[in-house]
């Protein structure tokens, strides 16, 4: 224990920073409600105060560092040694004079997360400059309604460093989960921090292995660049787009908990739908995805019917060319002649459409061109004193059909094109031509249509909306550089982070297999690229576990690195048919008895397989959930899941139910490995028949 400050003087400090938050909370009056601007605005900051001194009052602080500045830029300046308590929203002290708490952004708060121990001096970046000192303190917190629970010293200067560094880190992630992801703001570790705090004006590139925090980092650096950039960047004008909805609803209470609302967030799938005015709904993905997981097409079948290939660079050049053909036949070759001695010649109309409307998109020109013709006959009309009714109706009969023979497409209608009738591609396989084309002539698009469809309709109209000021792709090993490519057409300058885990990419038919597939759509000062290969998930037995399934595979992914928390071994259990279903219940009850797990999940390998377990737990009066692809929810608790649709979410516990040799193959070492990964304490296997040969060699 420091003896800066013992336990007790602690609990005094912290109940007198909840009294002062409760006082500032008391003094804020009650909402405006009048018309009134400059009335509504002041509103509007008082509200923002009330949201940060609401998130305090949960939880005022998590961390203090104790810091003596000694240099700035260098230059000697020696103050006094500060106590500075670290918290999830910045506050003043009553009066406003002094900072009760620092916001976990601030520049000086870097320290909390950046410095590890040791006496030389720390060091961050402020807007004055460089700031060095010494670290005489760092302390972390646990605070539960109003109570001091814990307290742990991970660093006191002077004494030996022991072996308490991760011991408060240790104790969060042995905590079980519920059925929503939490933010991870008191126990992020430095090479998270670097990520976070990286500047906004890049493509920033997250390798993250299972278990390694890409989500939630991602989500703080949301936080951290509208602190950073306030004024600059808006938070309705960034978006995260994430694998489904129902890991929306998973990640869905971290950026309030961070004080971050406004942030839109979607799938890629929704978001074309809504981009494409509904003009199509997204088929089933039972016809493509699940098709593949259950009946085992290659990925080279894929490859060579339709996902990569639509997916492609190379595909997104061939529409190029289709659409430079269509904007070469928008405008007219003839002269258009609405009454005698009226003329507007080709050479005019290319004028306008060169000069006039250079930057906008092709039927947006093609729509002010027409507007532009419109406008010169009502002038000639006009400075010709034709007044006649007739005469100008007839003019405005033969407008009308001139611009009628100037083409108007929707991205529906160019796209059906490519596979359909005389301005068919060549080369494309029937087959693939044909269910492409009747899938669109229904009005619905496969996942692996879209990039080419919203590619399409941003050329021909643009974004209805404002360009994105940020975005965020998670499970971005499984985007195709086409997505990408439509992405970057929302934004004005660069501005992203992609995160994913190429040993997570399980949807190969669509996906990437290096990030350089990616990387490769920017310049190099524009990128940015990080690895986080430590995993805070699992334990070291479920990690060591999992990697080991990898063990056969070559890439340029390093295996995780498990953090020192031991757990129960993994356990693999034969099973045949008549005592699969039985010995899954009886795990189940193990489990429950112990009373030790708040989640579990089944993980099966199909969604039939996940139907039939959870219709067999039914029957034997066991409460249990069941998730589809169709669900937008997770509720916690017992679940069933497919191994495809586990992917992102967490369980205290978590049962494979089948890891038999029929079920995983050795091209199915990724699947495995996401089913794996899910678990935080406690992995188990049941096998029917022959275990999988990816743990052929594997002894338990």
């Amino acid at each position: 224990m420091s003896e800066h400050i013992t336990y007790e003087e602690e609990q005094g400090r912290l109940a007198r920073s909840l009294q002062d938050i409760e006082n500032q909370l008391r003094s804020i009056g009650p909402k405006y409600t009048g018309d009134d601007f400059t009335e509504q605005v002041l509103d509007h900051q008082r509200e923002e105060r009330k949201q940060r001194l609401e998130i305090a009052f949960k939880e005022p602080y998590f961390g203090r560092i104790d810091f003596q500045e000694m240099f700035q830029d260098g230059v000697s300046v020696a103050k006094d040694n500060m106590a500075l308590y670290i918290g999830k929203a910045g506050v003043a002290k009553e009066g406003g004079n002094e900072l009760l708490v620092i916001d976990w952004r601030a520049p000086v708060a870097s320290l909390f997360y950046s410095f590890t121990g040791g006496e030389a001096l720390a060091e961050y970046e402020s807007p004055d400059g460089e700031i060095s000192g010494h670290v005489h303190l760092k302390r972390n917190f646990m605070i539960r309604q109003g109570e001091l629970v814990r307290l742990v010293d991970s660093y006191v200067r002077g004494q030996e460093e022991g072996g308490v560094t991760d011991e408060f880190l240790l104790f969060r992630l042995g905590e079980n989960k519920d059925n929503k992801l939490r933010d991870i703001v008191s126990t992020i570790q430095g090479e998270q921090d670097k990520i976070i705090r990286a500047e906004r004006n890049k493509a920033l590139f997250i390798q993250g292995v299972a278990g390694s925090g890409k989500t939630t980092v991602a989500l703080h650096r949301l936080a951290f660049l509208l602190y950073q950039y306030e004024g600059r960047i808006r938070a309705d004008r960034m978006i995260i787009f994430a694998p489904n909805r129902m890991f929306l609803d998973y990640i869905s209470g971290v950026l309030p908990e961070l004080g971050v609302g406004d942030i839109g967030q979607t799938t890629f799938g929704d978001w074309a739908v809504e981009l494409l005015d509904h003009s199509i709904q997204l088929s089933d993905p039972s016809e493509t995805m699940i098709h593949w997981f259950e009946e085992r097409r290659s990925v080279e079948e894929w490859e060579q019917a339709s996902g990569r290939w639509k997916g492609s660079i190379a595909f997104k050049k061939i529409i190029d060319d289709r659409l430079t053909e269509i904007q070469a036949t928008i405008l007219p070759t003839i002269s258009f002649n609405p009454l005698p001695r009226f003329e507007l010649t080709p050479e005019m109309m290319r004028e306008w459409y060169d000069t006039d409307y250079g930057d906008e998109t092709i039927m947006v020109k093609r729509d002010r061109l027409a507007s532009r013709i419109r406008r010169w006959l009502e002038s000639e009309l006009k400075q010709r004193g034709i007044s006649d009714k007739k005469i100008r109706a007839g003019a405005m009969s033969k407008l009308n059909s001139f611009v009628k023979k100037m083409p108007s497409f929707s991205a529906l209608q160019l796209y059906t094109s490519l596979f359909k009738g005389k301005t068919a591609l060549a080369g494309v396989p029937k087959a693939l031509a044909k269910a492409t084309a009747d899938r669109l002539g229904n009005g619905k698009a496969a996942s692996e249509d879209l990039a080419a469809l919203t590619y399409i309709h941003l050329k021909l109209y643009g974004l209805h909306s404002a360009p994105f000021d940020h975005i965020v792709i998670d499970e971005a090993q499984d985007y195709s550089p086409f997505q990408l490519e439509v992405l970057r057409l929302c934004q004005r300058t660069v501005s992203m982070t992609i995160l994913g885990d190429l040993q997570q990419g399980i949807h190969g038919y669509t996906g990437i297999h290096s990030w350089n597939e990616l990387k490769g759509l920017f310049s190099e000062e524009d990128t940015g690229f990080y690895e986080l290969n430590r995993s805070y998930r699992s334990t070291m037995e479920i990690i060591e576990f999992a990697n080991y399934i990898l063990g056969g595979m070559t890439g340029e992914v390093k295996p995780a690195v498990p953090v020192f928390r031991s757990g129960d071994p993994v356990v693999a259990e034969q099973r045949n048919n008549d005592d699969w279903l039985p010995a899954i219940h009886a795990t189940i009850q193990q489990w429950q008895a112990k009373g030790e797990y708040d989640t579990i999940s089944i993980i099966a390998r199909t969604e039939r397989e996940s139907y039939d377990i959870h219709q067999y737990l039914i029957a034997q009066g066991v409460e249990v959930s069941l998730v589809n692809s169709k669900q937008p929810t997770y509720s916690g608790g017992l679940t069933v899941v497919p191994v495809y649709l586990s992917k992102g979410l967490e369980f205290d516990a978590v049962l494979i139910a089948d890891a038999g040799a029929v079920a995983y193959e050795n091209m199915d070492a990724k699947l495995l490995y996401v089913g794996c990964t899910r678990a935080l304490h406690m992995l188990k296997l049941l096998y029917r028949g022959d275990r999988t040969p990816l743990l052929a060699d594997w002894n338990d």
